[in-house]
């Protein structure tokens, strides 16, 4: 039975987008929000479960051609995310999630392939993939530091007027247009491994005032060395 009073987490089927450690991110905002003394429950639900529609902060990770597909299909059969965003939730899409998380995404052999619709987004598949470190800044109306973040991907994606670029890419290939992700209302898209938001504690904490409001500082001494140990490894002093 899930407490009125706790934040809840809903990580979506972690059997087929699981595949680059992206639940460190449920782990790490789990911890964030324990921190500051706020009851947490995690939901996992895997791809044959219904996606319910009272949950406070969805993620989604990254994976393969064919999970991704599948993930599409059932999340646009079952609504329920769609019908929990529609109703003020927060939510972090990550790489395979960000893409089906728009209007149509590239499948196994390039072929257009209908996502769920929650992004003003379009994504293809790129002429060759790109693997390696990200840093990119931030869109200034977030108020967020640089990013790092590892990506991993052959996705070309295409930003809608629905949607602001998350940032700008100064290391790296992001949507594949000098923007890394995006973000519209309260959901995050990205291509940012490492996990995310170890490395991007801010993005954590930015999903969490979407949650339940003005937040309590913490110590982020973890954060911040692996933050700095990474982005000095990419970007000229």
């Amino acid at each position: 039975m899930q407490s009125e009073s706790a934040l809840r987490l809903v990580w979506i089927y972690p059997d087929l987008l699981s595949t680059y450690g992206d639940q460190g991110n449920v782990l790490v905002l789990e911890h964030r929000a324990r921190a500051r003394g706020i009851p947490v429950e995690t939901l996992h639900i895997r791809s044959a479960d219904p996606v319910p529609e009272t949950g406070d902060i969805y993620l989604i990770g990254g994976g393969e051609d064919r999970p991704q597909i599948l993930g599409a299909e059932r999340l646009r059969r079952d609504g329920g995310l769609q019908r929990a965003i529609n109703r003020g939730a927060a939510m972090l899409a990550v790489c395979a999630g960000y893409q089906l998380m728009g209007t149509v995404f590239g499948g196994e052999e390039g072929q257009p392939v209908p996502g769920v619709g929650l992004l003003d987004v379009s994504s293809g598949r790129g002429r060759a993939r790109a693997v390696g470190e990200l840093a990119a800044e931030v869109d200034p109306a977030l108020g967020l530091p640089t990013l790092t973040g590892f990506e991993n991907h052959m996705g070309v994606t295409r930003l809608g007027p629905g949607v602001r670029p998350l940032s700008r890419t100064l290391v790296g290939t992001g949507n594949g247009d000098g923007t890394e992700g995006c973000y519209a209302g309260r959901i995050v898209g990205t291509y940012l491994h490492g996990p995310a938001l170890a490395r991007n504690p801010a993005v954590a904490d930015l999903l969490l005032r979407w949650a339940v409001g003005d937040l309590a500082p913490i110590d982020d001494t973890w954060y911040e060395h692996l933050r700095g140990e990474r982005l000095a490894a990419v970007l000229p002093r």
